[in-house]
C-alpha cells in the first residue's frame, strides 16, 4: 500500500455540493499538496467550470461521472484512466460515465497524448483522486451513522457497516461529504486487492462508435461555419504565380486567398473545395534546396562514409578491440520516409473573435494548439479555449499544430468560424513524415565468438539524434562507440510512432542476428549472454532494466516453442522503448514450397496491465502497424513532392495480410509503463530474421517487398 501525505496535497481536492444534492469533487493533478478542502458554492462551481473541470461528480442516485483529461486516439486512455479512479473509489463500474475533459493547464498536468506516457505519468494522480473521494464518503457515512470509520466497508459503490447492518450507495452521502475536510493522508490499495484494474473492460465509446455518433473532429459541425482547404507548396518551393479563375467559378466557393506560402480555398462545404483544388493553377519556383529520393540516397552514403559524426557514447577502447578481433561483422540498414496515415485526415475548427478564440478538433497536444493560436493572433493563451474531440488515429502526426494554425489563420482572414479539412492527398503530400535513416553497424568477435567491440553510426534526415545510445546492447559490450550525423532537409518530419526506435530496433536486432550467426550461437542465447554481462560486469551506465528484458526474452522463447520444431523457421527480436520491454518471435513454415508467415508471439512487460482488452489492442495494433510498414511502406520524392499521393500507390497492410498474433504479459510488479508504441519496434526485426531463417535472404532495407532479395521469395501470410 502507498500513502498520500499532506506534503503532496496542495490544491489536490475541492469538494462542493449542488442544489440538486449531488457532489462535485475536483482534482488538481498538477500537484497534490493541500491540507484542507476548499468548499465551493454552486455559484462558485459554475463560475469556475471552465478553469476547474478536473473532477468526478456523484449524483444523489449514486451515478458517477469521471473526466478523462488526455486526448483519446485509440489507445483506450478514456477507459483506462477512469478505471483507475473507480478502483480506488470502489465504485460500481456500471454506474460510471466518462466524459472527455477540455484543455485546462491549471487543473491538469501533461494533458497530451504522446510518448506512451499518459498512464505512467498519471497513475498515482488517478489513484489518489479515487482514494481521496472514497475517504470523504466513508467519513460522511461514519458521521451520519455515528460509527467508527474503520468499521465501514465499501464495495461496488455501496457503503456498509456490518455491526449496525446499515448500508447505502454513494449518492446517499454526497450532501454530507460536501461539507467534509480532506484528509492529510490517504491510503492506496495494495494491487492484490484490485477488482477493476486488471479486468477486461470494453471501450466506453464503443456504442457511439458502432452507431456512428459524432465523436471525431471530422464529425464536428456548427451552423454558419465556413469550410476551407489549403494548397501547400512542394518542399523547398515558393509560390511564383496563382491562377484562381477556374476555382472561383465553382459554385460553393466563396474566396481564394494567398497567405504566407499557401493558397486557401474557402466555401460552403468540402465538395466544391475539392473540385476547386483540381482546377487551381499554382506555379512554384525553388526557395532553397529541392530534393528527390536520389539525392537522399547519395546524401546517406556520403554521411556514412565521409562525414564525422557526433559521438553519443563511447566505452572502452574500440580501436584496439577491432584491431585484436578474430572476426569483424559489418552491415548497413536503411529506411525511407513514411506517412503517419491516420484513418482520419487532419482537420480543425477555429473561430477567432477579436481578442478571443475558440478551437475544436483532434489534437494530441491541445496546449500546443492553444500556444500556436496565441502566437498567430498575438493574444494571451488564456483567451483561447480548446475542446478536444476523439482522434481517428495520430501516431505522432497530431503532436504538431500546423493544421490548427491553418484554421486560425483563415478564420482571422475571413473574420468567420472556419473548419479546415485535409483530404488524403493533402495528408500524404503536405504532411510531416517519419525521418529517413541509414545505419552502419560493426561488431568485433573474439576467438570464442564473444562480442568484444560494437560500433553504430546513425545518419538521419531531419531525425535529430538517430540513435538511442544508452539502450541495449550498451553496457553489455566492453568496447562500444555510438555516433550520429544529421542532414537538414526542407522535407518536414515529426515523431512517427515509437520515434527512431521504429526502425532502429529492426536494424539493430537484425544485425545482432547476423553477429550471432557469425559467432555460431543461437540468437536468443546470444542476447542472454550479453545481458548477463550487462547485469554482472557492466561497462558504463545501464539505463534499462536488465532483468525485465531477460524476462520478456525467456517468456517469448517459451511461449513460441523457440527452436523446438525444425519445420518452423523462427526469427527473434527484443526491444526496450517508452519504459516497456517487448520480445517477439515470428514463425514461418513451408507449405507447398511457399514460405508462409503464420504467427507472431509477443511477450510484453508494461508493468501492471490496467485493462487487458485495451492492452491487447495496443500490442496487436503496434505489431500490425510495424509489420505493415516494414513490409510495404515507402514514400519517395521527386522535386520536393511525394511520388505516392494516395493509398493506391502508398501501400498499407490489409486485414488478409495479418497473421495470428499471440500476446503474453510478464508481471514484473512495476507500476504501468508505456504501451502505445513499444510493441511496434521489435516487429520488423522478428519478421526479417524469420525470413532469413527460412530462405537465407538477409533484408537490410525497408520496405521488404521492394528489395531484390525479397522479389522471388513469394512470402505468403496466413493465420495459423
Amino acid at each position: 500500500m502507498a500513502t498520500l501525505n499532506k506534503a503532496s496535497r496542495r490544491d489536490f481536492l475541492k469538494i462542493a455540493g449542488t442544489t440538486a444534492g449531488g457532489l462535485f469533487i475536483g482534482f488538481n493533478w498538477m500537484s497534490c499538496d493541500s491540507p484542507k478542502v476548499e468548499v465551493l458554492s454552486t455559484e462558485a462551481i459554475l463560475a469556475q467550470a471552465q478553469r476547474f473541470n478536473g473532477y468526478l461528480s456523484i449524483a444523489p442516485t449514486g451515478d458517477i461521472v469521471i473526466y478523462s483529461p488526455n486526448p483519446e486516439l485509440g489507445q483506450n486512455i478514456k477507459t483506462s484512466f477512469p478505471m483507475v479512479v473507480a478502483e480506488e473509489l470502489d465504485a460500481d463500474w456500471k454506474k460510471v460515465r466518462v466524459l472527455q475533459a477540455n484543455l485546462d493547464t491549471e487543473v491538469f498536468d501533461r494533458q497530451l497524448t504522446g510518448g506512451s506516457g499518459a498512464m505512467p505519468h498519471s497513475w498515482e494522480r488517478l489513484r489518489k483522486a479515487g482514494a481521496t473521494a472514497r475517504f470523504v464518503l466513508v467519513a460522511s457515512a461514519a458521521k451520519l451513522w455515528n460509527v467508527p470509520a474503520e468499521e465501514i466497508t465499501v464495495e461496488n459503490g455501496i457503503i456498509s457497516h456490518k455491526a449496525s447492518k446499515k448500508s447505502g450507495h454513494f449518492g446517499e452521502f454526497v450532501a454530507e461529504a460536501s461539507t467534509m475536510t480532506a484528509p492529510e493522508e490517504v491510503t492506496l490499495k495494495d494491487p492484490k486487492d484490485f477488482k477493476i484494474i486488471g479486468t477486461a473492460v470494453k471501450n466506453v465509446d464503443n456504442a457511439e462508435i458502432f452507431t456512428g455518433k459524432p465523436l471525431f473532429g471530422l464529425d464536428f459541425y456548427r451552423e454558419g461555419m465556413l469550410h476551407a482547404m489549403v494548397q501547400r507548396p512542394p518542399f523547398g518551393m515558393k509560390i511564383k504565380s496563382v491562377d484562381d479563375a477556374a476555382a472561383k467559378a465553382i459554385a460553393g466557393v466563396q474566396d481564394v486567398m494567398i497567405y504566407e506560402n499557401n493558397v486557401a480555398i474557402v466555401g460552403t462545404s468540402t465538395w466544391p473545395l475539392m473540385k476547386a483544388k483540381k482546377v487551381l493553377k499554382v506555379a512554384y519556383e525553388p526557395d532553397g534546396t529541392v530534393e528527390s529520393t536520389e539525392d537522399h540516397n547519395r546524401i546517406f552514403k556520403d554521411m556514412i562514409a565521409n562525414q564525422k559524426g557526433e559521438v553519443r557514447r563511447e566505452d572502452g577502447n574500440v580501436t584496439q578491440a577491432f584491431k585484436n578481433a578474430a572476426k569483424v561483422v559489418v552491415a548497413e540498414y536503411q529506411c525511407p520516409f513514411l506517412s503517419h496515415s491516420p484513418m482520419e485526415p487532419m482537420n480543425f475548427f477555429a473561430h477567432v473573435k477579436g481578442d478571443k478564440a475558440e478551437l475544436i478538433g483532434p489534437t494530441q497536444t491541445p496546449d500546443r494548439a492553444r500556444q500556436t493560436a496565441a502566437g498567430i493572433l498575438g493574444i494571451p493563451p488564456e483567451n483561447i479555449t480548446v475542446e478536444i474531440t476523439r482522434l481517428g488515429g495520430g501516431f505522432g502526426r497530431r503532436l504538431a499544430a500546423d493544421y490548427v494554425a491553418e484554421a486560425v489563420q483563415i478564420s482571422k482572414l475571413t473574420n468567420a468560424p472556419v473548419k479546415v479539412t485535409w483530404n488524403r492527398e493533402d495528408d500524404l503530400s503536405g504532411g510531416l513524415y517519419r525521418p529517413a535513416v541509414r545505419y552502419r553497424f560493426e561488431a568485433a568477435l573474439d576467438e570464442s565468438g564473444n562480442m568484444i567491440g560494437y560500433k553504430l553510426k546513425g545518419a538521419g534526415i531531419n531525425s535529430g539524434n538517430s540513435t538511442r545510445q544508452d539502450n541495449f546492447p550498451s553496457g553489455a559490450v566492453a568496447n562500444l562507440k555510438i555516433e550520429s550525423v544529421e542532414h537538414k532537409s526542407p522535407i518536414t518530419t515529426n515523431a512517427w510512432r515509437a520515434p527512431i526506435t521504429n526502425f532502429l530496433a529492426y536494424a539493430e536486432q537484425s544485425f545482432l542476428d547476423e553477429v550471432a550467426l557469425e559467432a555460431g550461437k543461437d540468437p536468443v542465447q546470444f542476447r542472454l549472454e550479453l545481458l548477463d554481462k550487462a547485469k554482472n560486469s557492466p561497462t558504463g551506465e545501464i539505463k534499462y532494466d536488465v532483468d525485465r528484458m531477460i524476462g520478456v526474452i525467456k517468456t517469448a522463447a517459451e511461449k513460441s516453442n523457440w527452436g523446438k520444431d525444425p519445420a518452423v523457421k523462427q526469427g527473434f527480436s527484443v526491444y526496450f522503448s517508452h519504459r516497456t520491454y517487448v520480445a517477439q518471435v515470428a514463425d514461418i513454415v513451408q507449405e507447398g514450397g511457399t514460405p508462409v508467415l503464420k504467427k507472431i508471439t509477443a511477450a510484453t512487460d508494461c508493468g501492471i496491465v490496467v485493462n487487458p482488452t485495451g492492452a491487447n489492442h495496443q500490442v496487436r495494433g503496434g505489431i500490425v502497424d510495424g509489420m505493415g510498414h516494414a513490409m510495404y511502406g515507402n514514400l519517395t520524392f521527386k522535386d520536393g513532392l511525394p511520388t505516392q499521393k494516395n493509398f493506391d500507390t502508398y501501400k498499407l497492410i490489409r486485414m488478409k495480410e495479418v497473421p495470428e498474433v499471440d500476446v503474453h504479459y510478464v508481471d514484473s510488479g512495476f507500476d504501468p509503463t508505456g504501451l502505445g508504441e513499444p510493441a511496434l519496434p521489435p516487429t520488423g526485426g522478428a519478421i526479417a530474421n524469420a525470413i532469413f531463417a527460412a530462405t537465407g535472404r538477409r533484408l537490410r532495407s525497408q520496405p521488404f517487398n521492394e528489395q531484390e532479395e525479397f522479389s522471388d521469395i513469394k512470402l505468403e501470410i496466413r493465420r495459423a
